[in-house]
C-alpha cells in the first residue's frame, strides 16, 4: 500500500519515489507509487493533477485503499520524480478548509447542519438542514465566517483510535472504525475528514457567499474562498467599470441609470410596436389592393418572423384570399388564410417543407417554416405559390 504523504503534510509538492506497480486497463494506464502526495477523489474534493517524470497525471482514484494514478503513458524508469499542480492543490485546500469553517458557523448560528459538500471547478456548495435562510441570516453567516478567518486559528490533522473518538466533540460520527483522521480548527471544531487543508484559517483568505437556493427541503449555499473569491471580485469590478464608462456615471448611480435606461427602452419599444402596426396597416392595404383574387404574396428583406406573423394574420382577417409571405432576413416563409378556406396551411407545410430542407408546421389557418439558406426558403416560397394557385384553380 502506498505511503500517503498528503496525510503528513498537504504542502508536499515534489518528491522522488519508486513505482510499485503498473496497470494497463481499457480506459488507460495507471501506476501505483511507493509514496504519493497525489490526493484521490474523495469527500467531495476533486483529485490532484501534476506530473510523474514529466508525464501528465490525468486522474487519481482510491481503489481498495490503494491510490491509482492514471497517466498519459507509462514511465520508462521505475524511479520517478513527481510534481503536484500546486495552484490546483492550494485552491482545493482553501475551498475545503473554508467549507469546514462555513459549516461550523452555519451550525453555531442557526443550528443548520451540513449534509453534503461539493467542490466544483467554478464554485463550492454546501447543503444545510434548514428549509430557508434569509438575506440577513446569510449576511450574518458571511460576516462571522470571515471574522473567524481573521482570528487565524491553526488547522491541524491527526489520527485517533475508535476509543478516543468518544473524548472529542465531533461534528458527526466517522464511518470508519480505524485510522480515523481528525481535522481540527483550534477553538472551533473537530471533524473526521481525509481531505487536504491549509494550516490556519488565515490562509483561507476570505469567504464570499454567492447565493442560496432551496434544495429538497434543505438550503444550498454557493460560495467561493481565497483566490476564487478574489477572482470573482476582480471580474465584478471589471464589469462595474465597463458599466460606469458606458453610462458615464459612478458605480453608486449605475442601478438608477440602468432603471432609467430600461424605462426609456420600454417607451421606445412601445413606440416601435405602434409604428410597426401602422406600417403593417399600410402594407396590408397595398397588398390587398394589388392581389389577384387567388393569392396574396410578397417577399421582404427586412422583416422578422414576428413581423410576418402579424402581417399575415392581419391580411387573412381582411380577405378570403390565402396569404403567402417570406423574409430573406431570417429565411422564413408563412402561409395563412381565414377559417372559411379549405386550404390547411399546416398540412401543406408538413407534406412539402422537408423536400426543401426546411422545418416547420402549424395549424389549418397559419403555418410557418424556416430554412438554412435563402435559396431554399425562396424555392419553397415559389413552389407554394404555384401549388396554391393550381389547387385553387382546380377547385373553381
Amino acid at each position: 500500500m502506498s505511503i500517503k504523504l498528503y496525510y503528513n503534510s498537504a504542502y508536499v509538492t515534489e518528491w522522488q519515489t519508486d513505482i510499485h506497480q503498473t496497470l494497463e486497463r481499457e480506459d488507460g494506464y495507471y501506476v501505483i507509487l511507493k509514496e504519493t502526495a497525489f490526493y484521490p477523489h474523495g469527500g467531495g474534493q476533486p483529485c490532484d493533477f501534476g506530473h510523474i517524470n514529466g508525464i501528465p497525471v490525468l486522474d487519481v482514484i482510491n481503489e481498495e485503499d490503494e491510490v491509482l494514478h492514471k497517466v498519459a503513458r507509462l514511465p520508462d524508469e521505475s524511479k520517478v520524480t513527481c510534481q503536484i499542480d500546486w495552484n490546483r492543490r492550494f485552491d482545493h485546500m482553501q475551498q475545503h478548509s473554508g467549507q469546514h469553517l462555513l459549516s461550523a458557523v452555519c451550525r453555531d448560528l442557526y443550528q443548520a447542519m451540513t449534509v453534503s459538500f461539493h467542490l466544483g471547478n467554478d464554485y463550492a456548495t454546501i447543503d444545510v438542514e434548514q428549509p430557508e435562510l434569509t438575506l440577513n441570516q446569510l449576511a450574518s453567516i458571511e460576516n462571522e465566517v470571515n471574522r473567524q478567518i481573521y482570528l487565524n486559528n491553526s488547522i491541524v490533522s491527526y489520527f485517533i483510535t475508535e476509543e478516543e473518538v468518544a473524548q472529542l466533540r465531533l461534528v458527526k460520527q466517522p464511518k470508519v472504525t480505524d485510522h480515523i483522521r481528525i481535522v481540527e480548527i483550534k477553538g472551533v471544531e473537530y471533524n473526521a475528514c481525509g481531505g487536504t487543508h491549509v494550516s490556519s484559517t488565515g490562509e483561507i483568505g476570505m469567504i464570499k457567499l454567492l447565493r442560496a437556493e432551496k434544495q429538497k427541503g434543505n438550503t444550498r449555499i454557493y460560495f467561493l474562498c481565497g483566490y476564487r473569491a478574489l477572482k470573482e471580485f476582480n471580474e465584478n469590478q471589471r464589469i462595474l467599470g465597463v458599466l460606469s464608462s458606458k453610462f458615464k456615471t459612478g458605480k453608486d448611480e449605475i442601478i438608477d441609470r440602468i432603471e432609467k435606461w430600461e424605462n426609456e427602452q420600454k417607451q421606445l419599444q412601445a413606440e416601435l410596436v405602434a409604428l410597426k402596426e401602422r406600417n403593417n396597416a399600410y402594407v396590408a392595404q397595398e397588398l390587398l389592393s394589388s392581389s389577384d383574387d387567388k393569392l396574396i404574396t410578397s417577399v421582404f428583406d427586412d422583416k422578422t418572423l414576428k413581423d410576418l406573423q402579424s402581417l399575415a394574420v392581419k391580411l387573412a382577417s381582411q380577405s378570403d384570399t390565402p396569404v403567402l409571405l417570406a423574409t430573406s432576413a431570417e429565411n422564413k416563409v408563412i402561409l395563412a388564410n381565414n377559417s372559411s378556406s379549405p386550404l390547411s396551411c399546416g398540412a401543406f407545410f408538413k407534406e412539402y417543407v422537408g423536400k426543401y430542407n426546411g422545418k416547420g408546421g402549424g395549424s389549418d389557418i397559419i403555418a410557418q417554416a424556416g430554412f438554412q439558406t435563402w435559396e431554399e426558403a425562396f424555392a419553397f416560397y415559389e413552389f407554394t405559390r404555384r401549388q396554391v394557385h393550381e389547387n385553387l384553380r382546380a377547385e373553381t
